[in-house]
C-alpha cells in the first residue's frame, strides 16, 4: 500500500449471526460486504460534501476486488472498517481497506474505483473536489495503534 493513502471513511458494522458459515466463522464472502458498505457510505457523505445524490450522475464503479484474511471473525461482534484512498489517476483511485475488531486487524483489502457517467456507464474524469482531497499534502494518521495486534 502507497504512503499517499488517505484515511477517507471509518464505519463500524455488526456481525450477523447470518454471516456465519458451517466452519463457525464469518464467510469470506461477507468481508467483501463490509468493505461494500465502508465504500458505499464513503460514496453517500461525499456526494452530500458536493450538494447532491451520490450515484445520480456519476460516481465509483468497482472493476477489480481482493481480500488477504489475516484472522477468522466470529459473531458477536462489531467489526470497524476503515477506507482509504491512494493517489489519484485520471478516471481511477485505488481503494484500500482494513477490518478491525477489538484492537486486531482481520483483513486487508483493496478495490479500484473507476468512476463513471451513469447514465453511459463510461469513465469520467475524477471529481475535481475528489482530486483535490487526495491531492492534499497532509497524510492519514497511521491507522494502527501503537499497542494493537496483528495476527
Amino acid at each position: 500500500m502507497s504512503e499517499r493513502r488517505k484515511l477517507v471513511h471509518t464505519v463500524v458494522v455488526p456481525i450477523r449471526w447470518g454471516d456465519m458459515d458451517a466452519i463457525g466463522h464469518v464467510n469470506n464472502t461477507v468481508y467483501f460486504r463490509y468493505m461494500e458498505q465502508a465504500r458505499v457510505d464513503w460514496s453517500h457523505a461525499f456526494a452530500r460534501r458536493l450538494g447532491r445524490d451520490a450515484f445520480a450522475s456519476d460516481g465509483p464503479l468497482i472493476v477489480n476486488a481482493r481480500c488477504t484474511f489475516l484472522a477468522p471473525l466470529t459473531y458477536p461482534g462489531e467489526v470497524e472498517v476503515r477506507m482509504f484512498l491512494d493517489s489519484p489517476g485520471r478516471t481511477s483511485v485505488e481503494s484500500y481497506y482494513e477490518i478491525w475488531m477489538d484492537g486486531r486487524k482481520y483483513a486487508d483489502g483493496a478495490a479500484k474505483l473507476v468512476w463513471i457517467d451513469m447514465k453511459t456507464a463510461r469513465p469520467i474524469p475524477l471529481p475535481e473536489p475528489l482530486r483535490a482531497l487526495l491531492d492534499a499534502t497532509e497524510k492519514a494518521p497511521s491507522p494502527t495503534p501503537a499497542d494493537a495486534k496483528q495476527s
